[in-house]
C-alpha cells in the first residue's frame, strides 16, 4: 500500500496536526452515568466521526480506521458523511479512491483515550465528535488528513453557529468578508477562522472554532490577506437560527475544479 505520512505535508497542515497533539483537559467521556452502570451492562464507547472529500479531484474516497472500511459508500467531492461510530485513543485513519484499497493518505491520531499534554499525539475522543477532512497540501502536490474536534452544542438564543475553513490550495491566507463587512481575517490554507493552535486559549475546540452568528443571507466575498486583492468567486449562503454550519472553499483558483464555496450543516447534539 501506498501511504503519506502527515508530518511530511506542507507548514500550514503541520500546524494544524500538532495543534491536535497539545490539547488539556478534556475527560473521555461527557457523562459520569456511564460508570454507574455494571461493566457487563455498559454499552460499547465510540468517537464519531464525519468525513469530509475536500481534495480538488474529482473522484468519490472510502475512509477507514486502520483496515476497517467506516464509509459504507464512497464521499463525492465536497461532500460529507454522517457521523459514523469509530474506535478512539490510538486511530489510523486512511483514505482511498473509489474501489481502489491502497491508501492515497494515512495519519496516526493519538495514543490514548484521553487528552494529554504529554501523551500525544491526541486522536479520535470517546463521545466526542469529530470531523475528519481530506485535503491537499498548501502546494497541491500530496494528499492529507486534518482532524477537528466539534462543539455540536446548540447555537446562542436567535443565532447560529458558523465555522469557516479554508480547504482551497495554492489560494494563501484568505479575508472572509461579508459584502463588505469583514467576518473573518488573515485564514490560513488547512486552518479554521479564529482557531487557536497554541497558548492559553489552546482547547479541542480552539482547533476548528464554532462562532454565534446571526442569521440570515450572507454575500461571502474573499481577498488575498496579504494583498488584500479579490481572490475566487463570491457566494451567497443563508444561515438559520438554531443550526450549526461549516463553510470552507475548495477548489483551484487557475485550474479545474473551479474555486467554490460549500455549506456543511451539521446536527445539534
Amino acid at each position: 500500500m501506498n501511504s503519506y505520512n502527515l508530518l511530511q505535508s506542507g507548514p500550514l497542515l503541520k500546524k494544524v496536526i500538532i495543534a491536535a497533539v497539545l490539547l488539556t483537559g478534556f475527560s473521555s467521556c461527557k457523562d459520569t452515568d456511564y460508570l454507574d452502570v455494571d461493566a457487563a451492562d455498559r454499552p460499547a464507547l465510540s468517537a464519531f466521526i464525519s468525513f469530509v472529500n475536500a481534495r480538488p479531484i474529482n473522484t468519490a474516497l472510502n475512509f477507514w480506521t486502520f483496515t476497517d472500511k467506516i464509509t459504507p459508500s464512497a464521499i463525492a467531492i465536497n461532500e460529507a458523511s454522517a457521523y459514523y461510530p469509530t474506535v478512539f485513543g490510538n486511530v489510523q485513519i486512511n483514505f482511498t479512491e473509489g474501489t481502489n484499497t491502497s491508501y492515497k493518505a494515512s495519519y496516526q491520531f493519538g495514543n490514548s483515550a484521553v487528552f494529554s499534554a504529554t501523551g500525544r499525539p491526541n486522536g479520535p475522543i470517546a463521545t466526542f465528535y469529530h470531523t475528519v477532512v481530506a485535503a491537499r497540501t498548501s502546494n497541491n502536490k500530496a494528499d492529507s488528513l486534518i482532524l477537528f474536534y466539534d462543539d455540536l452544542k446548540a447555537p446562542d438564543p436567535q443565532k447560529a453557529k458558523l465555522r469557516f475553513v479554508n480547504l482551497s490550495p495554492e489560494t494563501g491566507a484568505l479575508n472572509v468578508l461579508n459584502g463588505k463587512t469583514a467576518l473573518f481575517s488573515n485564514v490560513a490554507y488547512g486552518r479554521a477562522a479564529n482557531s487557536s493552535l497554541a497558548g492559553e486559549t489552546l482547547s479541542a475546540w480552539s482547533l476548528g472554532p464554532f462562532q454565534n452568528v446571526s442569521p440570515g443571507k450572507y454575500d461571502l466575498n474573499f481577498t488575498n490577506a496579504t494583498s488584500g486583492n479579490t481572490t475566487g468567486s463570491s457566494t451567497s449562503v443563508t444561515l438559520e437560527a438554531g443550526k450549526i454550519y461549516t463553510v470552507f472553499t475548495h477548489g483551484l483558483l487557475n485550474g479545474s475544479p473551479d474555486f467554490g464555496v460549500k455549506v456543511l450543516e451539521h446536527p445539534v447534539k
